[in-house]
């Protein structure tokens, strides 16, 4: 389903950003920073020069594609294809947000001197890229010769590189099934006043919320008192906290 292409992407992308991260930072004895930045380089500033320590983030890659394809390469099937896809996607939106970043040097930071590095943005844009991606996800069908794949609707457009695909439908994830893995939504916390995917509307899938009156503790007027803590009090806060009522048949379904 468009879920476990996420799923299968975002997992990619994360062990692509956590090994560059432990290269940079020396945690990792068998890489390092990038050792293919440096000398002098130009770009629409100018000249620089290459310092600091550039994520290396192709070693990342490297890693990510031997470590999570292995299991998917066994396999020739549908399934794997599409794993391999969706897992090499992934990786591609971690570099897609790599960014050269710079410091200058001379004369009251007049900037006739550059440094410069590459060095990975903050893991929460690739997240945001890769839920848009879901969110376009395009339903594919094996060709004939069973080597790739193709859109399953003709009126959609081909599939790139950077999209996610996926070849079922999504289950419905409003009730609990046992095949799927779903638990469904009964019991879950939702927001009352949200309009997205988080409202009491679309989380209880029509059926309704209860509402229970809470007491808990929380932290109040916090004070900084020199030097250095912040003393709290312990305030008494009552709130109403709203969950998504079980369907009339609560049980598990299962297609066996």
């Amino acid at each position: 389903s468009r879920e476990s292409a996420f799923v299968h992407a975002i997992s990619s992308a994360g062990v692509v950003f956590a090994i560059t991260r432990a290269c940079s930072q020396g945690e990792m004895k068998s890489c390092s920073c990038d050792p293919k930045k440096k000398g002098s380089a130009k770009d629409s500033k100018g000249h620089f020069d290459w310092g600091g320590c550039s994520d290396n983030i192709e070693y990342g890659i490297k890693f990510a594609r031997a470590f999570v394809d292995a299991k998917e390469r066994k396999g020739k099937d549908a399934r794997a294809l599409m794993n391999l896809h969706n897992n090499r996607a992934g990786r591609k939106a971690v570099k897609r947000f790599l960014k050269q970043e710079c410091k200058c040097h001379g004369v009251s930071g007049s900037c006739t001197l550059r440094t410069c590095w590459l060095a990975m943005a903050d893991f929460r844009k690739t997240g945001d890229y890769l839920w848009k991606k879901y969110n376009g996800a395009i339903q594919v069908v094996m060709n004939q010769d069973g080597t790739g794949f193709t859109v399953a609707n003709k009126k959609f457009k081909k599939p790139t590189k950077n999209d996610l695909v996926y070849f079922e439908s999504s289950p419905d994830y409003c009730i609990r099934d046992r095949d799927v893995g779903s638990l469904g939504t009964a019991g879950r916390v939702c927001n009352q006043t949200s309009r997205g995917m988080d409202s009491c509307e679309v989380m209880c899938c029509g059926r309704g919320y209860d509402t229970s009156r809470v007491s808990r503790m929380t932290k109040c007027e916090c004070k900084f008192h020199w030097c250095c803590a912040v003393r709290c009090q312990d305030c008494l806060e009552v709130v109403d906290i709203h969950t998504c009522k079980a369907p009339k048949s609560a049980g598990w379904i299962s297609r066996t």
